[in-house]
Formats: structure tokens, sequence, C-alpha cells
């Protein structure tokens, strides 16, 4: 349920630039991520797209953060 909750309060943009990013890091780590339905994939290979999504996400935050 607080899956469901945090998805409603995504800002709709970041939406898409979050699912472009995902997509361009599984495509840099050579993981055949596909649009829909994914479930030939192991759990490592998501877990490592993920994992990188997080890495950068405060690379860039960090970034913004020491702009200021």
């Amino acid at each position: 349920m607080s899956s469901q909750k945090s998805r409603s309060q995504m800002v709709p943009e970041a939406r898409g630039a979050l699912n472009n990013m995902k997509f361009e890091i599984a495509r840099e780590l050579g993981v055949n991520l596909k649009q829909g339905y994914n479930g030939d994939l192991s759990a490592r290979e998501n877990g490592y797209v993920g994992g990188y999504m997080v890495k950068r996400l405060i690379q860039q935050a960090e970034k913004q953060m020491s702009n200021q």
C-alpha cells in the first residue's frame, strides 16, 4: 500500500525521466530491458539497474547541492 501512495505522489514529469534513465542505464550495463513485461530478467539484473539508478540520482543531487 505504501508503494501505491508513493507512486501517486510522484511528479508526472519525473516518471518519464526516471523511465528514460532506467532504459539508458540498462543499455549501458548490457541488460536487455524492454517495454512491458520483463519477467525473463533475473532479480540480479533488475537490481543492478535499480542500484545504478539510485547511485546516479545521488550523484546528481550532490552535484546540484554543491552548485548552490
